[in-house]
């Protein structure tokens, strides 16, 4: 909707196409289906077992949120948009992981040829199931929705894409503080390294798939099949694999996540991906910025 026809529309439609309160509303309709979602999977408590109920119950709540997505959240705000479109769905995905699993795997080969990794044996797998769903799945979709489908989508509407990159990465970072092993360097690694690299996904693509392969892809990468600790997490991957040496080099307890290496790599990479949006003209100016733009 353009500026002249939503400058007449009457006060209160106003103020519910308004950027910010659009955003605490999509974020009280998420929070709405998580809730009943918890409330079946608390139901189905002891009728199934505990690993297969936790599956099942992530892939219905995502089946949950993307239809939340299609028939609420995309008609929010003045600009409409449908974040999850199910045309190209396969393709963001499988672009996303293929890219993640090269990145990190990059990181590790450096982090090998530091001196920092290395490969003791191999792993079990033993909590595979857990780290798909929960780390994988779980982690990826529920986190992209909110981090970048809700908060980042609306405070780029009324802050701008620059506001909303800060915004979003600072808030990421410290949604990790409280992770096993975590430290403030930790999260200051995943605010750059994270924030960029999927928010720069999402302004490229203005889709959240390609950014949900990527989240899913990494997790997977790192502790699936390298055994390293998945923002600080300790996992049993497809290697048995140890981390040494200096924390800035390795990471540290928390992972490579914290290393330096890997804030170059992956934060590179998102800055690429922030030009990249950027050529293709997909920076948005603040809200009041638009508004003196089209009444002057």
């Amino acid at each position: 909707m353009d500026t002249v026809t939503a400058a007449q529309l009457p006060l209160w439609k106003r103020i519910w196409n308004f950027p910010l309160v659009a955003m605490l509303a999509a974020i009280a309709v998420t929070v709405a289906v998580l809730a009943v979602m918890n409330l079946i999977g608390d139901l189905l408590r002891g009728v199934l077992d505990r690993d297969v109920r936790g599956a099942l119950m992530v892939l219905a709540t995502m089946a949950a949120l993307i239809a939340a997505q299609k028939l609420v959240l995309r008609r929010l705000g003045e600009r409409k948009h449908d974040d999850l479109p199910l045309a190209g769905a396969a393709r963001g995905l499988a672009v996303g992981t293929g890219v993640a699993f090269v990145l990190f795997s990059a990181i590790v080969g450096i982090a090998a040829l530091l001196g920092a990794y290395s490969i003791v044996g191999w792993g079990g797998m033993s909590n595979w199931l857990m780290l798909l769903f929960t780390a994988g799945l779980q982690a990826a979709f529920f986190e992209e929705l909110l981090f970048r489908g809700i908060l980042f989508r609306w405070i780029e509407e009324f802050g701008g894409s620059w506001a909303a990159l800060l915004v979003t990465s600072a808030l990421f970072g410290l949604a990790h503080i409280g992770n096993d092993n975590a430290t403030w360097f930790s999260s200051f690694t995943i605010a750059v390294e994270a924030g960029l690299m999927l928010g720069g996904a999402y302004m490229l693509t203005r889709s959240l798939w390609v950014a949900i392969g990527l989240h899913f892809g990494w997790n997977m990468t790192q502790g699936l099949i390298w055994d390293v600790p998945v923002s600080g997490n300790d996992v049993d991957g497809l290697v048995d694999a140890r981390l040494a040496g200096d924390p800035l080099v390795s990471g540290g307890a928390f992972g490579l996540e914290a290393s330096v290496i890997a804030l170059v790599v992956a934060g590179g990479f998102g800055v690429w991906l922030i030009w990249r949006a950027a050529q293709k003209g997909e920076v948005m100016a603040p809200w009041w910025v638009r508004r003196r733009a089209v009444s002057g």
